[in-house]
C-alpha cells in the first residue's frame, strides 16, 4: 500500500522499497511563473484528492555545465515552473520524533537540484533519519540584484523550505526539534549565512559545512554592477518587470556571456572588487549583503557570535581545486609565467608559490595553484570559522577528506566526498572511478549520521589546546593534527600583507 501524508497543499502519496518511503517533488512554495520568478516565495497553491509523489519535479532555471564537468557530475535538468519543491526519504512514515537531515545543494549558485542522483537520500533514512532534499532558485532569479523584486531570493527559497520541515515533517516521522542542515560547495555556503542569519533563528539545531567558506557575499552596490551588465546585455532596464518579461532561454545566454566577460576582464573597478574577490571568476552571481538575510559577510556574524549555540561539522577535501583545473582541463595552461598572474588576480602575493613548493619540491605549477586556491577559497576559511567557534557553547567538529579518485589525477577534489556521504558510490562512478571503497562510505554516512542523532559524529570537538581533526580516507581514517600547517600559515601571513 502506498504511504500518503497530508502537508501543506493536500495529501501526498510515495512509494515505498527496501525499509524506506519515497515522497519526491512536493511543493513547498507557489510555481515560478511570471512576476512570482523574481518575488519572494509564494504559498503552496492547494490541490484536491492525494498528489503522487513519485517523481522528481522540474529544476530551477539552469544550463548544463560545460562539457568537461558534465563528464564527472553529469547532467540532470528538467524544464518546468514547479520547481520550489522538496524530496522526503523515511524510514517510518508512522514514527515519530527522528531525527531529520536537511540537505541545500551546491553549483556555485548557479545549477544544481534536489534530483541529482548522488543526492539520494535513501541510504541514510536506513539509518533512521528522515532526509529532505530542497531545491532553490540560483543564477538571475536566485541573486541578481533588482528594482522591485527583494534581495537573496535563492535564500528565501531555503528559508521557506525550512519552515515548511519545521511545519510538516512530523507527518514524515520527524522531529522539528532535531533538525540537521547540511550542504556542500554554494550549500555550505549558504549554510554560513544561515547560521549567521537572524531570518534563520529556530529554524535548524546543527549544522554541516562541506566544502564551503565563511566569505562569499558581495556588496550591494557591487551586485548592482553585475545586475546592470546583465540589462544591457538584454537591452532591458534592471527592474524586475522588464526581466521577468525575458523568457528564461535569453536570461541564461546573458549569464553565460555575462560569466565568458568576468572570465575575460576579471577588472575590480568594472564588476566590484567583492565580486572578483569572493566570485573568484567561478561564480558571477551569489549572496548579498542585506538588511534581512545577511546583514554582513557571514564569517563576520559568525565572529560575534551568531550561531554559536548550534553544534556544526566543518571540512573540505584534501585538493578542492583540482576539481577546477584539472577537471575543467584547464591545468596544462597554468604553466611557471601563467602562475604569477594567476595569483595577483586572486589578491595573492605571487611568494606564495615558493612557501607552497618547499613542501611539493614535484609540484608543478598547475599542482602549486590548485593547492593555493583550495587552501584560498575552502581550507582557510573553514578553520577560521572553527578557531571562531572554540570557546562556542556549541562545539565544531573538523574533518578532511583525503581519499584520492583514479579518475584524471583529481585526487581529492571538489565534490569527491558527496556519494560517500550519501553512500550513492553506484551512482558516481565517473567521478570515483569503478572500485571506490565502500568502508570509506560506511564510516562517512555513520559520522554524519551521528552527528545529527547526537551531536557528535564521533571525535573530539577543535579546540585550542587540542586542535584534532578527523581525516577520512582508506583503507583507514585517523584523527590527527591539522594536516600542512605550515602551508597554511603561509597564506595567512601573505593575506595580512
Amino acid at each position: 500500500m502506498e504511504p500518503i501524508v497530508e502537508v501543506t497543499g493536500g495529501k501526498v502519496s510515495g512509494r515505498a522499497f527496501e525499509g524506506v518511503a519515497a515522497f519526491l517533488g512536493i511543493p513547498y512554495a507557489a510555481p515560478l511563473v511570471g512576476a512570482a520568478r523574481f518575488a519572494a516565495p509564494g504559498a503552496v497553491t492547494p490541490w484536491e484528492g492525494v498528489r503522487a509523489a513519485v517523481e522528481y519535479s522540474a529544476t530551477c532555471s539552469q544550463t548544463p555545465y560545460p562539457p568537461a564537468i558534465a563528464a564527472l557530475l553529469g547532467t540532470h535538468i528538467r524544464p518546468g515552473d514547479e520547481s520550489l519543491t522538496v524530496n522526503v526519504w523515511t524510514p517510518d512514515p508512522s514514527g515519530t520524533d527522528l531525527p531529520v537531515m536537511v540537505w541545500i545543494h551546491g553549483g556555485a549558485f548557479s545549477r544544481g537540484a534536489n534530483s541529482i542522483p548522488i543526492y539520494d537520500g535513501a541510504s541514510l533514512a536506513r539509518g533512521g533519519v528522515v532526509v529532505v532534499g530542497i531545491n532553490y532558485r540560483v543564477g538571475i532569479p536566485g541573486f541578481a540584484v533588482l528594482e522591485g523584486a527583494p534581495d537573496n531570493r535563492g535564500l528565501l527559497d531555503q528559508l521557506s523550505a525550512l519552515r515548511w520541515v519545521r511545519e510538516n515533517i512530523r507527518g514524515f516521522g520527524g522531529d522539528p526539534d532535531n533538525v540537521t542542515v547540511f550542504g556542500e560547495s554554494a550549500g555550505a555556503m549558504s549554510i554560513a549565512a544561515l547560521l549567521a542569519s537572524p531570518a534563520a533563528a529556530g529554524l535548524f539545531g546543527k549544522a554541516v559545512m562541506q566544502s564551503g567558506n565563511g566569505s562569499t557575499a558581495a556588496t550591494a552596490e557591487d551586485a548592482r554592477k553585475v545586475s546592470a551588465a546583465l540589462a544591457a546585455i538584454l537591452e532591458i532596464e534592471p527592474t524586475a518587470a522588464a526581466f521577468a518579461a525575458v523568457d528564461s532561454e535569453k536570461l541564461l545566454a546573458a549569464q553565460n556571456q555575462l560569466g565568458l566577460d568576468m572570465v575575460q576582464d576579471p577588472n575590480p573597478d568594472r564588476w566590484g572588487a567583492s565580486i572578483i574577490r569572493h566570485g573568484m571568476s567561478l561564480m558571477t552571481l551569489f549572496p548579498i549583503i542585506d538588511d534581512e538575510v545577511v546583514p554582513d559577510p557571514p564569517i563576520d556574524g559568525i565572529a560575534a557570535g551568531r550561531g554559536h549555540d548550534i553544534p556544526l561539522l566543518i571540512g573540505t577535501t584534501s585538493d578542492e581545486f583540482r576539481f577546477f583545473t584539472v577537471g575543467a582541463g584547464i591545468d596544462a595552461a597554468i604553466t611557471a609565467d601563467i602562475l604569477p598572474f594567476l595569483l595577483r588576480r586572486n589578491g595573492l602575493d605571487e611568494s606564495l608559490a615558493d612557501a607552497y613548493a618547499a613542501d611539493r619540491p614535484d609540484a608543478s605549477s598547475a599542482d602549486l595553484y590548485a593547492a593555493i586556491i583550495t587552501d584560498f577559497a575552502f581550507r582557510d576559511s573553514s578553520l577560521r570559522i572553527a578557531e571562531l567557534r572554540a570557546q562556542a557553547p556549541a562545539p565544531t567538529f573538523v574533518y578532511e577528506f583525503a581519499w584520492r579518485t583514479p579518475i584524471q589525477h583529481l585526487d581529492a577534489c571538489h565534490a569527491l566526498e558527496l556519494p560517500f556521504v550519501f553512500d550513492t558510490l553506484a551512482a558516481a562512478s565517473t567521478l570515483t572511478g569503478p572500485n571506490p571503497p565502500q568502508q570509506l562510505a560506511d564510516t562517512m554516512r555513520a559520522a554524519w549520521l551521528a552527528f545529527a542523532t547526537t551531536g557528535n559524529p564521533g571525535w573530539s570537538a577543535l579546540n585550542p589546546d587540542a586542535q584534532q581533526i578527523m581525516v577520512f580516507d582508506a583503507p583507514d581514517s585517523t584523527v590527527g593534527p591539522i594536516p600542512r600547517q605550515a602551508e597554511l600559515a603561509a597564506l595567512r601571513n601573505a593575506l595580512k600583507r
